[in-house]
């Protein structure tokens, strides 16, 4: 009776950690899948005859691409991470862990489906949104359980203040559910096929509103919630200004729900809606950037850690990344710029600049400072294989970014080239065969930053091979409080 007792308050007083691990270890192989999807549509564009059949072809494998990426390797490192740093900063255990499973397996059965359905070609046919119903209402219900557990930690908390980086968490969760109910509002009429609810530019604006803050709840307010923890964590120094970080999430929440109807430019859509969006994506540099400034001067006085320490490397230049992509962006909104970049691979461009730049190396750098110490190690099995990782992939994102970037004011100039007489000077054909050499030094990119990713997946499977599960204690002082 005594050691069970005793067994039941050493369960009480250690972070739960075994869906983080699974999490961690289910980020690292969908962002292996992902990416791997993404050179072989890199290369069907490069060379066409790549194409096979109708499941293999660029239609069907894209949309494979953009949810691998985000919802399969992004979603999986959100969720782990999240559910690490809430139960870390409020020194409590996870909130039902056995709902917390739930999520995990939930969440890979979405996936799972979402990779057989979209070769078959089964579409919902909305950008970042292409799953059809059955599995809609899934996400739906893990995504309800996610938020349960999630807020019910942050309920249970030790400590009465909650940390910012939850702050960013919490808006991401509750933001992404609002966004997938409104937008994914369909009429069934088989069972794997539905249309919107929505018609005309009523379901464009709809759709961008949704497509802009999946970009802005999903793939950077979350992402925020982990560089508020981890920079200041591998650092081992307090964020530069807490003050300016509850700026950063209140100026940021507030202004990028108004900066869809950038993406729908000289559309049906009303001139002033239009108006509206560009106005608010102007504003959004501010905050970006202030969030930007306030992780990288983490490192003040503590610059030369950044010689020695990859992972550090990863974690201050995904900020330069995310820097960059949130000055492109607005200007980018800005109607006459926008006349030339719209439907071009400048847009390409600037997408991966934040995908691979910021969520990417901000996700392989928290990764690689979490996943150690899930297993017993303070570091992971090869430090130099962290540095080639950092390096390969930096040239890889240098390479794939600039090529788009030349290739799409390229295409830009050539579709608005007209003659004395009105006529176009080029054809679109035209157009396509001046990209190809771009369009080599792109899959050139994304097969280095294939290659880092498959270097990470071996050193991940190194450490946990020469490592084992720990449990982690709640500071003591906390847990009997």
């Amino acid at each position: 009776m005594a050691q069970t007792t005793a067994t039941a308050v050493n369960q009480e007083v250690v972070y739960d950690d075994s869906v983080v691990r699974l999490f961690s270890l289910a980020a690292v192989l969908w962002g292996v899948v992902g990416m791997l999807v993404g050179v072989v549509i890199a290369a069907q564009l490069t060379w066409p005859e790549l194409n096979f059949g109708p499941w293999f072809s660029f239609g069907r494998l894209r949309p494979l691409h953009t949810n691998a990426v985000i919802f399969a390797f992004g979603g999986c490192a959100l969720m782990g991470t999240s559910f690490h740093v809430a139960q870390r900063t409020c020194q409590t255990r996870l909130f039902a862990p056995m709902l917390a499973k739930f999520v995990f397996w939930g969440w890979q059965l979405v996936i799972v489906s979402a990779a057989i359905t979209l070769p078959l070609g089964y579409t919902f046919s909305k950008e970042y949104a292409e799953l059809e119903w059955p599995i809609k209402l899934l996400i739906l219900v893990v995504w309800v359980a996610y938020a349960i557990v999630f807020f019910g930690t942050i309920g249970r908390r030790k400590v009465r203040h909650i940390y910012v980086a939850n702050w960013f968490f919490g808006a991401f969760i509750i933001a992404i559910a609002l966004l997938h109910v409104v937008n994914s509002a369909f009429v069934p009429v088989s069972f794997l096929k539905s249309y919107s609810a929505y018609g005309g530019a009523e379901d464009a604006m709809i759709q961008w509103w949704y497509g802009h803050n999946a970009v802005g709840f999903f793939l950077t307010a979350g992402f925020l919630g982990m560089m508020y923890y981890y920079i200041p964590k591998q650092a081992g120094r307090p964020v530069y200004s807490y003050r300016l970080s509850i700026v950063h999430f209140w100026a940021l929440i507030f202004v990028y729900m108004w900066a869809g109807p950038h993406h729908l430019m000289y559309t049906a859509l009303p001139d002033w809606v239009q108006s509206v969006g560009m106005v608010f994506s102007l504003v959004l540099l501010a905050p970006s950037w202030g969030g930007m400034i306030n992780g990288i001067m983490t490192l003040s006085g503590a610059w030369h850690k950044l010689r020695d320490d990859p992972i550090l490397k990863f974690l201050i230049v995904s900020l330069s990344f995310y820097g960059m992509s949130t000055f492109e962006g607005p200007m980018m909104s800005i109607k006459t710029v926008n006349a030339l970049s719209h439907y071009t691979d400048w847009t390409i461009g600037h997408v991966h600049s934040g995908a691979l730049g910021w969520v990417g190396l901000i996700t392989m750098g928290s990764l690689y400072h979490l996943i150690p110490r899930m297993y017993g190690r303070k570091e992971m099995y090869s430090v130099k294989a962290i540095e080639a990782h950092f390096w390969i992939a930096t040239i890889g994102i240098v390479l794939y970014i600039a090529s788009m970037w030349i290739a799409g004011v390229m295409q830009g100039l050539m579709w608005r080239a007209v003659n004395p007489d009105g006529t176009l000077v080029y054809t679109f054909v035209e157009s396509v065969k001046a990209s190809h050499p771009y369009f080599i030094v792109r899959l050139l990119g994304g097969l280095l930053y294939l290659f880092g990713m498959l270097l990470m997946a071996w050193n991940t499977v190194m450490t946990v091979r020469v490592g084992k599960p720990v449990r982690s204690p709640i500071p003591a002082v906390v847990a009997h409080a």
